[in-house]
């Protein structure tokens, strides 16, 4: 009997142990730097330094992590990409972690899955408040970067995607980044255009993965040519708070031109 409950006493161990590490794993504030230039034939020497953070869900942003994306240098803009918030995050949350990321630079907002789960207005009330744009099927020109437009579509979850209205006016930009939530859009643009940068969220990595095996492929970095496309294993998690092999992260995307 003794042997039984020493040997169940070290299982339980492990077991609180192995859970402990995936909680601490998915909290941690990883900011990835990835830089690249466009077409040699039009670089002048500038940069666009874009901040990408995706998939917040009910994690709360913090000094700790802007201390981290300042001391890679200024931003120029912040995206969200989608899932800043879910259903039963605190209103006062999602304000908080807005106001915090408009501390850096200029936001630009698209939706994800779960956002509209704690209503539309109210997102919409929040990115406003703190001098956001919101990119629905639509394009805004870069401040400061007139050569550069941002184009971003609504989450197919809302049935309102329109990625020809998003792209419609990609013609009056030198550049052009896209924002989608979910990648699976990426080639439906692909089939408009060929943009400097796309980036998206949604997967989370497989979130909990072990090896190569993973619910959804790992997220990733490519660049090409001047083109690079970006798929984040996004910051927050779902369903449960945890992770294992499929690190949080946010990004700094430096672009030279």
């Amino acid at each position: 009997m003794k042997i039984v409950l020493n040997s169940f006493a070290c299982i339980s161990g492990l077991f609180v142990g192995i859970l402990a590490y995936m909680f601490f794993y998915a909290n941690r504030k990883n900011v990835i730097h990835h830089s690249f230039s466009v077409r040699k034939d039009t670089y002048e020497g500038k940069e666009l330094s874009v901040f990408f953070i995706s998939d917040i869900h009910r994690r709360r942003i913090d000094g700790q992590l802007l201390k981290k994306v300042k001391t890679l240098g200024s931003i120029d803009i912040i995206i969200i990409g989608g899932d800043l918030a879910e259903g039963g995050v605190p209103l006062s949350t999602i304000d908080r972690n807005v106001e915090r990321l408009s501390q850096l630079a200029p936001i630009y907002f698209i939706w994800g899955n779960n956002d509209r789960e704690v209503g539309e207005a109210e997102i919409r009330n929040i990115i406003e408040k703190h001098g956001g744009t919101m990119l629905e099927n639509s394009d805004a020109m870069i401040q400061n970067h007139p050569l550069w437009g941002i184009c971003g579509t609504d989450d197919p979850s809302s049935g309102k995607v329109d990625v020809e209205a998003a792209l419609k006016n990609i013609g009056k930009y030198s550049h052009v980044i896209v924002a989608t939530h979910t990648p699976s859009l990426f080639r439906k643009v692909e089939k408009i255009c060929s943009p400097e940068l796309m980036v998206a969220g949604h997967m989370h990595g497989g979130q909990i993965r072990f090896g190569r095996f993973g619910l959804h492929p790992l997220g990733e970095f490519k660049e090409a040519g001047g083109k690079a496309r970006l798929i984040s294993n996004g910051y927050g998690t779902s369903l449960v708070p945890l992770r294992f092999g499929a690190a949080p992260e946010s990004h700094v995307i430096t672009i030279k031109y």
